[in-house]
């Protein structure tokens, strides 16, 4: 009987860690924007950019319209 307490903890605990897991999953997705489109624009420009193809000012131009 005095075990009675540990699957309604449990079960509350669960709960938490679930709720938890979707705000931070929500914020996530809020943050990253529309399907990640700019993500994978800035890393196009940056690998771009690395390779010589852009220079310096071109770069920061092009890193001005993506924001």
């Amino acid at each position: 009987m005095g075990w009675m307490w540990v699957w309604p903890a449990l079960s509350a605990a669960g709960l938490l860690i679930l709720g938890y897991l979707a705000v931070r999953l929500v914020q996530s997705k809020r943050l990253s924007g529309p399907a990640g489109s700019d993500s994978a624009a800035r890393r196009i420009l940056d690998t771009r950019y690395a390779r010589g193809e852009i220079d310096a000012d071109e770069y920061q131009r092009r890193k001005g319209l993506l924001q």
